[in-house]
């Protein structure tokens, strides 16, 4: 039980279970968010500062909960789970993110399912863009390369004049829209519902998906992982690219077939992808995408700045507190 952390004091008038069953890293401890909560009359909060193992580990930690308080998306509320989990009313995500949660289950037994949509938008689309960019201006490698005594040449790609293919335009699509247009970009967009008025109010050109992944230089992934999108992209698709053409994943990693990216970035095929989220999280010390040199990660953090953790931290408690008091915000199920 070392990895278990209790915040906030119990008294015989709490009757209410709040648990965090995967704060890790760390991102609700010690947060104001996390105070304001503890300091609530009635309620008890248990915080987990590790990933559950396992089904198993889960229930142990969330047996007895009210409500939970879901970190990570690498943690699964299945079938098996819910069911098991006897009196849990409410699962709190922090994040946009649903596909880690069975919500037809959820639906069924009467689980409430909140999220916390558009915290983490500007975050996300200037990771994004800063992804998009270290890429085309060959950052990471010429910095290497300067640090160990060299001075390399050899041509940049400029990104004003260029064409960036949005997949996606919800909030964060829109976000990435707007600011590659401020940064001289052409923008190429594809979504399940265009309108030529969202079009106009965006700057964009909404196109087929296929028209999108030849046309575009720059193809930026910022959709929902469904049973619908997963998979999405793959090796037809990464062979409709241009083999200049530079892809961004900053949304799930299971839209993507992670072993056709391999093989378009090892053939040439593509140039080059900026990654922050993968199938798996944390991304295995063995995986093929790490021996590439025209790969750039990111730890599935682009949401990660002080702002945002901080808007999102507020509005998961405050869908808990709102839940606790008979209301029901940002409920997804």
């Amino acid at each position: 039980m070392a990895d278990q952390t209790f915040w906030g004091s119990v008294t015989a008038e709490q009757n209410v279970l709040v648990v965090v069953p995967d704060d890790d890293p760390p991102v609700i401890s010690q947060s104001r968010a996390l105070l304001r909560l503890q300091g609530t009359p009635g309620v008890e909060v248990r915080v987990w500062t590790s990933r559950p193992a396992n089904d198993s580990d889960l229930l142990r930690r969330i047996i007895g909960s009210h409500t939970i308080i879901n970190i990570r998306a690498s943690t699964h509320y299945s079938e098996h789970v819910l069911q098991s989990a006897a009196g849990l009313k409410h699962i709190a995500l922090w994040g946009t993110g649903t596909d880690n949660v069975d919500l037809f289950t959820a639906r069924r037994l009467g689980i409430a399912v909140t999220n916390t949509p558009n915290t983490a938008t500007v975050s996300v689309a200037e990771h994004t863009l800063a992804l998009a960019l270290s890429l085309a201006h060959r950052i990471p490698e010429l910095n290497s390369r300067v640090r160990a005594g060299e001075w390399p040449r050899g041509l940049l790609t400029q990104l004003a004049g260029k064409t960036m293919g949005v997949v996606g335009t919800g909030a964060v699509g829109t976000r990435v829209a707007q600011i590659s247009r401020a940064i001289g970009m052409r923008v190429f967009a594809w979504t399940l519902h265009p309108s030529e008025e969202r079009a106009t109010q965006l700057g964009v050109r909404y196109v087929d998906l296929e028209t999108l992944l030849k046309e575009a230089d720059v193809i930026s992934l910022h959709i929902r992982l469904s049973n619908q999108t997963r998979g999405m992209i793959g090796a037809r698709e990464f062979e409709l690219m241009k083999p200049t053409a530079l892809f961004i994943n900053t949304a799930r990693g299971a839209l993507v077939d992670e072993q056709a990216l391999y093989t378009a970035l090892l053939s040439g095929t593509l140039a080059g992808a900026g990654l922050d989220s993968f199938v798996d999280e944390p991304l295995s010390p063995k995986h093929p995408l790490r021996d590439l040199p025209n790969v750039i990660f990111s730890p599935h953090t682009a949401g990660t700045t002080a702002e945002a953790l901080a808007i999102g931290l507020d509005m998961a408690v405050d869908n808990v507190l709102r839940f606790l008091s008979g209301r029901a915000d940002n409920r997804v199920a």
